[in-house]
């Protein structure tokens, strides 16, 4: 792990054997910023020369100007399309015709789901001691959470015609994780090898369309692979947004959108739900940003492992107007 640990702190080398790899995120502690009126104001301040100059700038100010812009509304606008990532989602909702009930009932089963596999899930984790508090479990799964809650939600993004509430997106949520990537053949500590990256691919998509960068990515692995989804035993797309989700699964079961989107003669397949996010996602379980992926992977091989399974397939949308999927394959194939 010593070694592990010195070639984290610097980008792979040809002639590394294992490497860590992994990120962390903590999304509850964002800052505020000031609102661009305050900003103005506080300039001209600065920059004016005397008590009569700094008189007439106090009358003009206004508590208004105090409001504050959360940093992380900020950090998640798209600078291209100049859309948030939740109207993004908004946008899939409609083109998809996916109506706020259904986003409510897949928020519910993420957090059913989730709540029932907090024992395999514990697997992955580790308790958190601080000074006054001690994690032992995710806090953002909620066992007593009910579809008539999540109804009583108001739209976060579009208030009025909007379909997308703070109960069927993602949680803010702090989070790390991490894995050991060695070339292949047994680890010299004897450790068992929880799986295999057999390929990976990115995609670029519009970005007011991002959350459909999963059906991209899978499509064009698959294709590489001479695979059909039928092949593929677990399928983990992150939660980012119900409407996302749901969108993904539309996309990939249209024939219209293969032909037109995929460059497929056909629909690329049904992502059967019984195989999609068996022990939940992101909706209950939070999205810290830099840890995604990493912890995407980790529940996928480790459920892929449990089940005795072959291959599983890894996706998430990215801000921006990109995709990412990867094709792993369970350690037990190795054994």
């Amino acid at each position: 792990m010593e070694a592990a640990a010195q070639i984290f702190n610097r980008a792979p080398q040809e002639e590394d054997e294992v490497f860590l790899v992994g990120g962390c995120e903590s999304m509850s502690h964002y800052p505020f910023l000031y609102s661009d009126a305050m900003r103005d104001w506080l300039m001209a301040w600065g920059r004016a020369g005397g008590l009569m100059a700094r008189w007439r700038l106090l009358s003009r100010f206004r508590p208004a100007f105090l409001k504050p812009r959360p940093a992380l509304l900020e950090g998640l606008r798209d600078p291209v399309c100049g859309l948030s990532m939740g109207r993004t989602a908004e946008n899939l909702a409609r083109e998809f015709g996916i109506t706020r009930e259904e986003q409510d009932a897949f928020a519910l089963k993420s957090h059913r789901r989730a709540s029932a596999a907090r024992q395999r899930l514990a697997e992955e984790t580790v308790c958190v001691a601080g000074r006054d508090l001690t994690l032992r479990d995710d806090a953002a799964v909620r066992p007593e959470q009910s579809l008539d809650a999540l109804e009583k939600l108001r739209p976060v993004f579009a208030r009025h015609l909007g379909t997308v509430t703070a109960g069927n997106a993602c949680g803010l949520s702090d989070g790390a994780a991490a894995l050991l990537l060695a070339r292949e053949g047994p680890l010299a500590d004897g450790r068992p090898v929880l799986g295999r990256i057999r390929d990976c691919m990115v995609v670029g998509l519009a970005p007011e369309r991002m959350g459909l960068g999963p059906v991209h990515a899978i499509a064009k692995l698959l294709m590489r692979h001479q695979l059909s989804l039928g092949d593929i035993d677990l399928i983990e797309i992150n939660e980012a947004f119900a409407a996302q989700v749901l969108a993904c699964t539309r996309a990939s079961a249209s024939a219209a959108f293969g032909r037109r989107e995929l460059g497929l003669k056909k629909a690329l397949g049904e992502i059967d739900p019984d195989r999609l996010n068996v022990n939940g996602g992101a909706i209950a379980l939070g999205h810290p940003l830099g840890a995604s992926g990493t912890r995407l992977i980790l529940t996928l091989l480790k459920e892929l492992n449990r089940r005795k399974l072959k291959l599983g397939l890894a996706a998430m949308c990215i801000g921006g107007g990109q995709g990412m999927a990867m094709l792993l394959e369970g350690g037990t194939q190795h054994d």
